[in-house]
């Protein structure tokens, strides 16, 4: 932000003679940045339940190339539109089905906005604002972590954030420019939309009325929704809209009304949050740079008169979008993802001018925010490195359900604890030697810990919320040809990892975590294949041609069991979680 000094010039530059840094200097920060979001791409399982079921609508769109309805376990599915599912399926193509595969679209677009923060943030400050902003925003773990999964937000982050940086550009230009400029704006917000319903425009939207409001150009609002604006915006969304309504009527009415208006107003998503939501995922995910933002906010208000046009719209568009979905009853962190990038560009601006002015007042807010940095890295230092050496400490804390889980994490404590060690010393040496260069260090060493020597915890993690494992014992123990079957459980993913559709037995269907599956089974009747009521069981059983093998979570065990007694077969533990029956084709088939 531009706290402490007036701006000049129609770029906002608030620092005289920033220094233009050296080729090498771009090169490594564009590395950098791309090896937050790329690298060990491929080196974690999915996760469930977004990664596995949004990998395997890319999949089987992939497969049947049908392109305008996508399916899950061969069930149409309308939760989202299609745009996202065709770049992971176009990603399938040219890389193959795994992991990495579905991953980077979300790690391309991620990379994209970092790459159009920098360009946008040089012409509108610095280029010492730009690198920094790159450095900050592909470092924040919230950035970082939706950048490297398989779901919609970083791709709609994208989009919304271009389509704002396109139509404020366009102000700084004057006639046929500005019109590109706006009609680029309206060609990413038609995409946006395309990516996750009337959130991708209703955002920008406001974000830039607003901001030109606030500037008193109350002209621009005209250019910005111009007629030819509009048009070139339904000629995106129109062909998809009407194309999938006319496939599948009710997508209308569960698109605008279930989808989107229930989704902002009611609970029924079981998402609700408290109002303060937000200002917890910004504390915790914008680590450790959130450590700036108490003081920084204080600092800034006081010098509201210094703002820069620029720094209004990034203030605006943090509070537009914060305040949004804070009133929205459904709350999620990726919610807010394009304000969080917006507050890693703010916080470059106090580097920049840290870095510029040793004296100024952003020095001391970074100083400020050092001391908690170090004492919170050295706490944590000590007692995780204390759990290593006696896992007591904690496992004694924790659930006997949970004692498996954590023995996965021990051989991580020792590398996380030298990590914070070392985050500590950095933070103690930039104390001692009030060096702004090593406080940025000390600050990035964090995510740069965390991607390399750290890496092991996050793949930990994925594995233990993942269904590879469970495909992997499947392929080895179940012939091609058997029929697979789950009781009242849809291990997330499974169908990705073994390429093939799972018969669902289910009371309503919810095991398939897809609202517009809720919605349509509701009114279906028959259900369509791949899903059999669970009162239907043993006459679909008997319908079988190939022998069926029907997993069960704990959950369901006894169900699993009273089938596998009146059938006169075995039950057998898959693993820890799930088991199974083997049951044979019925005599006559």
């Amino acid at each position: 932000m531009t706290f402490f000094s007036q701006t000049n010039g129609s770029a906002d530059h608030s620092q005289v003679n920033t220094p233009q840094y050296a080729p090498w200097v771009l090169l490594l920060t564009f590395i950098l940045s791309a090896y937050f979001l790329f690298g060990h791409l491929g080196g974690s399982a999915l996760i469930s339940p977004d990664e596995g079921r949004n990998a395997e609508v890319a999949r089987e769109m992939s497969q049947s190339h049908t392109w305008l309805v996508p399916t899950y376990n061969g069930l149409t599915y309308l939760d989202k539109p299609a745009f996202y599912f065709k770049t992971v399926a176009l990603s399938f193509s040219l890389f193959g089905e795994s992991e990495g595969a579905a991953r980077f679209s979300s790690a391309f677009f991620g990379f994209a906005l970092v790459v159009a923060a920098f360009f946008f943030c040089r012409k509108m400050y610095d280029q010492r604002t730009a690198l920094l902003a790159m450095l900050v925003i592909a470092s924040t773990p919230l950035y970082i972590a939706f950048a490297r999964i398989v779901i919609f937000d970083m791709t709609l982050a994208f989009f919304v954030s271009t389509t704002i940086f396109s139509c404020f550009l366009a102000e700084e230009y004057e006639g046929k420019q500005r019109v590109h400029w706006y009609l680029l704006g309206a060609f990413l917000a038609g995409c946006a939309t395309l990516v996750k319903g009337p959130v991708g425009f209703i955002i920008p939207s406001l974000v830039i009325a607003i901001s030109n409001g606030v500037e008193g150009r109350l002209d621009a609002l005209k250019r910005v929704f111009a007629l030819p604006n509009w048009l070139l915006f339904f000629a995106i969304v129109l062909p998809w809209f009407v194309g999938l309504s006319i496939l599948c009527p009710d997508f209308p009415y569960y698109g605008i009304m279930r989808e989107s208006v229930a989704r902002f107003t009611t609970t029924e998503f079981h998402r609700t949050a408290p109002f303060y939501y937000y200002a917890i995922i910004i504390g915790s995910t914008f680590f450790p740079w959130s450590f700036l933002l108490p003081e920084a906010v204080v600092v800034a208000w006081r010098n509201k008169a210094k703002w820069s046009k620029t720094d209004r719209l990034f203030i605006i568009w943090v509070i537009v979008v914060v305040l949004f979905f804070s009133v929205s009853k459904s709350k999620l962190p990726g919610y807010i993802l394009t304000a969080v990038m917006v507050l890693g560009i703010l916080t470059a601006r106090i580097f920049a001018q840290a870095l510029s002015n040793t004296a100024s007042r952003a020095t001391s807010v970074l100083w400020h925010a050092t001391v908690p940095l170090f004492l919170l890295s050295t706490i944590l230092a000590i007692f995780i490195g204390k759990v290593y050496v006696d896992p007591d400490l904690l496992r004694n804390y924790l659930p006997e359900k949970q004692h498996a889980g954590f023995e996965l994490f021990i051989p991580t404590l020792l590398p996380m604890a030298l990590s914070f060690g070392i985050v500590a010393l950095l933070s103690l040496g930039a104390l001692w030697t009030r060096n702004n260069r090593i406080v940025f260090a000390a600050f990035l060493s964090f995510p740069i810990l965390l991607m390399t020597v750290n890496f092991n915890v996050l793949a930990t993690f994925s594995e233990t919320r993942s269904s590879r494992h469970l495909a992997e014992l499947i392929k080895t123990t179940v012939p091609p040809e058997t029929e697979l079957a789950c009781l009242e459980c849809m291990p997330n993913g499974l169908p990705f990892y073994l390429k093939r559709f799972i018969t669902v037995l289910s009371r309503n269907g919810g095991e398939l975590t897809s609202n517009y599956v809720l919605f349509n089974l509701q009114t279906l009747k028959p259900w369509p294949e791949g899903m059999v009521p669970l009162e239907d069981t043993e006459q679909w059983l008997s319908t079988r041609t190939h022998s069926t093998y029907l997993m069960a979570d704990s959950n369901h065990l006894p169900a699993l069991q009273a089938l596998a007694t009146a059938h006169h077969v075995e039950v057998k533990a898959i693993d820890a979680k799930y088991s199974a029956v083997l049951l044979p084709a019925p005599l006559g088939h």
